[in-house]
């Protein structure tokens, strides 16, 4: 069996962050989810687990931080090309999440966008050209600039 990760999220609506969720392509899953949780799979790998503060406080005493004021983590995705970057992050701008939060990279081998749920986590949506990852890390720095 592949390793698997859930990225567990407090969120302050849950209803709304399971349609938010579905609007940018996860599913949810219903077996791991109730009035207190949703299990929203991204990929077969992919699991986000959308938590209620309440439920939240029960794994852990630590303060829930405001994502809109703070960030403690950045989560990426991959997508097969920048059109598609574009195309997630339009879904989530229509889904109520905010547009490019972080500034944009792009550095002809990699682009890269992102977006804020409703509750202000940032998830960064990237694209890295498949010939640039074959020619190994001197096609990276060559195309960005760096020495």
């Amino acid at each position: 069996m592949p390793q698997l990760i859930f990225i567990n999220l407090p969120v302050a609506d849950l209803s709304r962050s399971i349609a938010f969720y579905e609007a940018v392509g996860a599913t949810k899953n219903p077996m791991f989810s109730d009035d207190t949780a949703a299990c929203m799979v991204v990929s077969d790998v992919i699991h986000v687990m959308l938590l209620t503060h309440d439920k939240w406080r029960t794994f852990t005493d630590r303060q829930i931080p405001d994502a809109h004021a703070s960030a403690q983590v950045l989560l990426c995705l991959s997508q097969d090309s920048r059109a598609a970057v574009d195309a997630v992050v339009a879904q989530a701008a229509g889904a109520g999440g905010q547009v490019d939060p972080n500034t944009t990279q792009d550095y002809g081998f990699m682009y890269g966008r992102s977006y804020a749920d409703p509750d202000g986590h940032i998830w960064e949506v990237m694209w890295m050209d498949p010939a640039a990852v074959a020619a190994g890390p001197e096609a990276f720095t060559a195309d960005a600039g760096v020495s």
